[in-house]
């Protein structure tokens, strides 16, 4: 198992000279495993969560009624968890590990979030296989901020995000390298 990558508090990795809160920082991981349709599939979906994340999963349920593929409004198709703070950076490590430490580049989008797939949980560092379960991937979705991001979100007098607080793909992909030791493929 490798080191913790080097991060500043809250995940942010300080930039080597100049305002320590321009440095980016992860706010959020998604790791989602959808399924498309409820019962057993789905409920070995939200084990499989549950032993990489070690988090409790939730059901997230379809939009919209779509005949063709037999799903019901509201009806649920998948887990998903959301991870913050030292649990997220811990679980990107692992992932990143599992991806051989490769990023593509059109992963990264122009606010500087990222995503990307895992194609089976026994990709991770001390998973085992288990016929149980069979093979289940997931999608992991991060999203990429700065100190002050919260003003899109907060209760009191919201406000549109500055250009400023927004990251670019560049500013990602550096972020990425020396945070996690990613290499972004062209």
């Amino acid at each position: 198992m490798s080191a913790a990558p080097a991060t500043a508090p809250g995940g942010a990795a300080a930039p080597p000279t100049g305002n320590p809160h321009r440095a980016l920082r992860i706010i959020k991981v998604v790791v989602n495993a959808g399924v498309g349709e409820s019962g057993e599939a789905r409920t070995k979906a939200e084990k499989v969560l549950q032993m990489v994340t070690h988090q409790k999963p939730v059901a997230t349920r379809a939009h919209s009624t779509n005949r063709d593929f037999g799903i019901r409004q509201g009806q649920e198709i998948g887990a998903k968890v959301t991870l913050r703070g030292a649990t997220a950076i811990d679980f990107l490590g692992r992932a990143f590990e599992a991806r051989d430490r490769q990023l593509d580049v059109d992963s990264i989008d122009r606010n500087g979030n990222f995503s990307f797939g895992v194609a089976d949980y026994t990709d991770f560092t001390g998973m085992k296989y288990d016929p149980a379960i069979g093979i289940h991937g997931m999608d992991v979705a991060v999203e990429v901020g700065r100190a002050g991001f919260r003003v899109r979100r907060r209760q009191v007098q919201p406000r549109p995000l500055p250009r400023t607080l927004r990251a670019t793909r560049d500013e990602t992909r550096a972020f990425l390298a020396t945070t996690f030791q990613v290499t972004v493929l062209e």
